[in-house]
């Protein structure tokens, strides 16, 4: 599986981005899909996160709750992740991450840069 991750740019705060994470696989849908990021001098963290199919189900860090909101296009095989009311410590390379259950493994797209400053 590979994973395209796009969307990432200069924003001034309060501004808004959508990222993308497209894959090359039809099959998307079976994965679990997150949202991290990795600021400089920091460890990656964990973003946002949907469930597989119909992605009924999805979670948030506490720090981008009711700011991001994750989705999923599984005819697009792409995962998005709209970012409103951006802040200067959003700022952080963001990657995508499939999550295949059997057997376990995890598919890491390469990062897309998010800058939030004015």
């Amino acid at each position: 599986v590979q994973l395209q991750a796009s969307g990432g740019g200069l924003v001034q705060p309060g501004g808004s981005l959508r990222l993308s994470c497209a894959a090359s696989v039809r099959t998307l849908s079976s994965y679990v899909v997150g949202w991290f990021r990795q600021a400089p001098g920091k460890e990656r963290e964990f973003v946002a996160a949907i469930s597989r199919g119909g992605g009924s189900t999805t979670r948030y860090v506490d720090s981008v709750k009711g700011r991001f909101t994750i989705s999923r296009d599984n005819a697009k095989n792409t995962v998005y992740l709209q970012m409103n009311s951006l802040k200067p410590e959003d700022t952080a390379v963001y990657y995508c991450k499939a999550h295949q259950l059997y057997p376990p493994t995890d598919y890491w797209g390469q990062g897309t840069l998010v800058t939030v400053s004015s």
